[in-house]
């Protein structure tokens, strides 16, 4: 149903609407064991800006307006913005083969900077960040971006590559001639009014918050440490605050000078193939898509060790909401924070994606032909049976988990702790054979190597 946040805050004064949601906030940051979180509310005429904690359980260190906090895979919409700037500018088309500008990209020629924006390339997700920080970039792209690792034809189907942003960084280097943590600043947070944190850059000068892991067990919280390899910043190396999320919302939602409207509705273009499953509802040049109650939203989630962030933009009504918070349980904290945003500010945010389970009744589906081996990249899947024909999903050989299979072949995974469903993925049926050849799992896809 249409809804009108900024009548809603205007209705109620934003002093007492701020207070309410402070509290809110405290109250679901002890819940969760989370040192410090922050909470803006942007609905195109008031901006509410709150925060709570510690940026680290350590030391003690308030969380502040001003903290900056690891993004994780947040980062990935900066560097697409910096991308369609520069096609904007006349310097790219989106349709270039990226291997025009990167020749670490020759062995895939096919693959467009389009495709690697919306995750649509068929590159895996890039081998993890002690690896790639044993190697160059250029020797990190070579070495999967191949025919034999390429996950489907490019262009057909969708599967979420840090792999595929590691290029896009390269990209806007070959283009600009800068480092990547250079372009990002000088050309997107600067003009945002964003003061520049990234990982591995000495002394940024603002304050930044500690990732933090929590002992179910105990509730006990301790700092964690970042790792991401250098060459994958342009995936995931950025610090920011709630603040400086929704301006780049605003930008998004074309209420900024920053990017040129017809930029961000093109970012905001759900793209052809890009069926992200669990991950959202579609996908743009950047940006993840969401329907609510009609509505398209866009945004993306980030976590980086320890950290869980996201950000929402609803460019018809101009409503932002960006949340950032130092504790991997920071991810609940945002789902509970969003249902308080619809019963005290009348904004229904899409959060997450509900698992098949949750969303009504429906059948469970026998797949036995679902068992077998899948892999992306250096990542290995397994589908086996139990002896009573219920598949279970190991990945790189850790303990297997419950999934629950449907007749769409949309699966949810069970955790085996709470026995509650979880959003999974799907399968996939090769149109000509009939056989089940690649299986997505939160929102990654693997192809099939061969049978249990």
């Amino acid at each position: 149903m249409p809804y009108s946040s900024t009548a809603l805050v205007r209705e109620r004064a934003p002093f007492l609407l701020q207070r309410e949601l402070q509290d809110r906030l405290d109250t679901l940051a002890r819940r969760h064991h989370v040192p410090g979180a922050q909470l803006v509310l942007d609905t195109g005429s008031e901006v509410l800006a709150l925060h709570t904690g510690a940026a680290d359980a350590t030391t003690g260190a308030p969380l502040t307006a001003d903290t900056a906090v690891p993004l994780g895979s947040l980062t990935k919409p900066y560097t697409a913005a910096l991308v369609m700037l520069l096609a904007d500018d006349g310097d790219l088309d989106p349709d270039d083969p990226a291997a025009d500008y990167l020749p670490e990209l020759r062995k895939l020629p096919e693959v467009t900077i389009r495709q690697l924006l919306s995750h649509t390339g068929g590159l895996p997700t890039g081998p993890d960040s002690d690896t790639a920080g044993r190697t160059t970039p250029a020797h990190y792209l070579a070495s999967v971006c191949t025919a034999r690792d390429v996950l489907f034809p490019p262009g057909t189907d969708f599967s979420y590559s840090n792999a595929g942003y590691v290029a896009a960084g390269r990209l806007v280097e070959a283009v600009t001639g800068m480092p990547w943590h250079e372009a990002v600043r000088t050309l997107l947070l600067e003009p945002l009014g964003t003061v520049p944190a990234v990982l591995g850059i000495p002394a940024p000068a603002r304050p930044v918050a500690a990732g933090h892991a929590v002992n179910t067990a105990t509730g006990r919280v301790r700092a964690v440490r970042q790792n991401l390899a250098p060459l994958e910043a342009p995936a995931g190396a950025l610090l920011a605050s709630a603040v400086d999320l929704a301006a780049l919302g605003r930008a998004l939602a074309g209420r900024s000078e920053v990017l040129p409207k017809a930029v961000a509705l093109e970012m905001r273009r759900p793209q052809p193939a890009a069926r992200p499953g669990v991950l959202a509802d579609g996908w743009g040049l950047g940006p993840a898509l969401f329907r609510q109650d009609g509505r398209l939203w866009c945004g993306h989630d980030g976590n980086a060790q320890g950290t869980s962030c996201h950000l929402r933009v609803e460019p018809d009504s101009g409503v932002v909401v960006a949340f950032t918070g130092n504790a991997g349980a920071a991810t609940a904290l945002w789902r509970d924070l969003a249902e308080e945003l619809a019963r005290v500010a009348g904004v229904r945010v899409p959060a997450a994606i509900a698992p098949v389970a949750l969303r009504g009744p429906v059948a469970l589906l026998s797949l036995p032909e679902c068992a077998g081996d899948y892999v992306n990249g250096g990542i290995r899947y397994r589908v086996a049976l139990e002896p009573d024909g219920s598949p279970t999903l190991s990945v790189d050989g850790d303990l297997p988990i419950p999934l629950l299979c449907y007749p769409d072949l949309s699966c949810d995974l069970v955790d085996p702790d709470t026995g509650r469903p979880e959003p999974g993925g799907r399968f996939h049926r090769d149109p000509a054979t009939g056989v089940i050849d690649r299986v997505q799992i939160s929102g990654r896809t693997a192809r099939r190597t061969g049978p249990a």
